[in-house]
């Protein structure tokens, strides 16, 4: 395996100047992918809509096209899904990715055009291993298989001739064969749709395999973790993956969990972690620097041409949206999108910060919609992970999951925030734990902090401790077990509370 080490090596380093001219010419790279895009849209049903013959200039393009949500965009999504052609995008569409629908109750069915998968999907996994061959010249990670924790793919609900799936089912099925060489398990442990028996027999195999790397979410991935050693009768995994180099994350935000895996499954300096941001819409980052943790590099000539918009825009039906050269470093933006896959102005749901520009590194923020305002404080995903992040730290803890929500005021009692906490490692000191988390959140957040003076609006937030395997059970009643789903840290509303404080009642 030496040799196709080497191979695998020498080829992604041919790679690098391609990403170095994107990172030293930004906006003109964004403005290439714009004239593409519209070009190539001109003759589609949306694109004559809107006229995209006649666009010469971006500003021309927001004036003329409206900002989308899956809602707005849906009734045009639903058709290509039964299968009609040229109505977002002129190629044929024979693959969609299924969202875990955080941002509304019901499932998304995001088009994977065959530019998406090619130009976008899987160079950005190129990509990755470009980077990570860039940071560590003398790696032997593809000696080795890389372990692949993916969703699963089956047929269309609405064109039983087209699939859909996760967007890691979706990439994984239609890897090149020397991809699927070099991976494990194999694809038909790896696309099972029962969880369960999915992580059965992926602990069995993988544990006999030599794997030098894991691509996959935090949470699952310390589900398989915690079997393998189990079955292993291992005090860690590098008993078991003794040459083990790299864990590829993604979709959460992983401080919560480095402890975790640099003390528990991975208790050397040798493994490193290295973040991606591939969301079902498209590749957007990659950490091209393992010495800045969270922070990203803006992959730029993947076919989508980004915008910006501020966070007080949210609400307006006609929102000031930025490109590129207009953004502010260390200030939240909704993230919008237009992309090789037909989505038009699109916001996805995320929220960013730039924290650098020429070249952009960007790392995440939030949702638009995973937040709590219920008292004015603005809580955002950011705030909370700040919060469990410096907590667990002081007090020796190490939380596997969480969620939070509000406690609203009523018959002169005041607000609160309401935490539920499952700990893989409890914390020593539980009222320090509280005391931490509720400092932190004023010390990040100066809405929050205002709320929490002298108790005048808001009391120091409640928190209950989760039995081991709660959210676990939660998630598997909502069906969300496995691939990119994950535990919605924050809600302004008292759902996921109520669903979750019920199943600690019935094991209780």
């Amino acid at each position: 395996m030496e040799m196709v080490n080497d191979m695998i090596v020498w080829f992604m380093k041919r790679r690098l100047p391609r990403i170095q001219e994107f990172m030293a010419r930004p906006v003109e790279t964004q403005e290439r992918i714009f004239q593409e895009l519209i070009a190539t849209a001109r003759y589609t049903e949306w694109g004559m809509r809107y006229n995209y013959s006649q666009i010469k200039t971006v500003q021309e393009f927001r004036e003329q096209v409206p900002v989308s949500t899956y809602e707005t965009l849906f009734p045009y999504i639903e058709r290509v899904l039964k299968g009609e052609p040229n109505v977002l995008w002129p190629s044929p569409v024979e693959h969609f990715s299924k969202s875990s629908g955080t941002t509304n109750a019901r499932s998304k069915y995001i088009p994977v055009t065959p530019e998406s998968l090619e130009e976008c999907h899987y160079m950005g996994g190129k990509d990755m291993m470009t980077l990570l061959v860039a940071n560590k010249p003398d790696t032997n990670v593809f000696s080795g298989k890389g372990l692949s924790i993916g969703g699963t793919i089956g047929p269309n609900p609405y064109n039983p001739l087209t699939q859909a799936g996760d967007v890691s089912g979706v990439i994984m099925q239609n890897l090149p064969a020397w991809g699927q060489l070099i991976r494990t398990p194999p694809l038909e442990v790896a696309l099972l749709d029962n969880w369960e028996e999915k992580l059965a027999k992926m602990a069995e195999i993988c544990s006999q395999e030599n794997v030098t790397s894991i691509l996959g979410v935090p949470t699952w991935t310390i589900l398989l973790l915690d079997r393998i050693m189990e079955e292993q009768g291992a005090k860690s995994m590098l008993e078991v993956w003794p040459d083990f180099e790299v864990f590829v994350h993604g979709a959460v935000a992983f401080h919560p969990y480095r402890e975790l895996f640099t003390k528990k499954y991975f208790p050397s300096s040798t493994p490193y972690y290295l973040e991606t941001y591939n969301a079902s819409e498209g590749f957007i980052g990659l950490q091209d620097d393992l010495g800045k943790p969270g922070e990203m590099l803006l992959m730029l000539d993947y076919g989508i041409f980004y915008e910006f918009m501020p966070l007080e825009e949210l609400d307006n039906d006609h929102p000031r949206t930025l490109t590129l050269d207009e953004v502010e470093l260390d200030k939240s933006y909704a993230l919008i999108m237009s992309t090789n896959s037909g989505l038009w102005r699109y916001q996805i749901g995320d929220t960013i910060k730039f924290t650098s520009k020429y070249p952009f590194h960007l790392k995440i923020s939030g949702r638009t919609k995973h937040f709590i305002n219920a008292f004015g404080e603005e809580l955002v995903v950011e705030n909370a992970e700040a919060a469990i992040t410096e907590a667990s730290a002081q007090t020796g803890a190490v939380v596997s999951d969480f969620t939070a929500g509000p406690v609203y005021m009523g018959d002169g009692s005041k607000g609160r925030h309401e935490w539920i906490i499952e700990f893989s490692q409890e914390p020593g000191d539980r009222r320090k734990f509280l005391d931490l988390l509720d400092k932190t959140l004023r010390r990040v957040n100066s809405d929050y902090d205002a709320k929490r003076f002298q108790d005048m609006a808001l009391l120091i937030p409640l928190v209950h401790v989760a039995p081991p395997g709660t959210f676990y059970a939660w998630m598997r009643r909502r069906d969300k077990l496995g691939g990119q789903h994950k535990v919605p840290r924050l809600s302004n509303s008292r759902v996921y509370l109520e669903e979750i404080l019920e199943i600690i009642g019935q094991e209780g």
